[in-house]
C-alpha cells in the first residue's frame, strides 16, 4: 500500500490496495473500520483482472489531527 496522499486543497486522499482473494465482505469491513476510525469515505474503487482492487479513499483535511490508514 502506499501511503502517499495526492495534493488538493480541501481534500485529503490515500490509495489502499487489497489483494487478490479478499472477499467483498472483508474489503467491506476493512473500509467500514477505515471509516469509523479515521474519519475516511470511499472516492473510487477499481477492480483488476486478476481479482486485486484499487480503492481511493478520501477525507476532509482538517486542523486536528485523525490517524492515518490502518494497516
Amino acid at each position: 500500500m502506499k501511503t502517499d496522499g495526492v495534493i488538493d486543497p480541501d481534500w485529503e486522499y490515500r490509495p489502499l490496495r487489497l489483494p487478490p482473494g479478499v472477499s467483498r465482505r472483508a474489503a467491506a469491513t476493512q473500509l467500514s473500520i477505515h471509516a469509523e476510525y479515521s474519519g475516511w469515505e470511499l472516492s473510487t474503487v477499481r477492480l483488476y483482472s486478476d481479482g486485486s482492487r484499487k480503492v481511493w479513499l478520501k477525507r476532509r483535511r482538517r486542523n486536528d489531527f485523525l490517524p492515518g490508514l490502518i494497516t
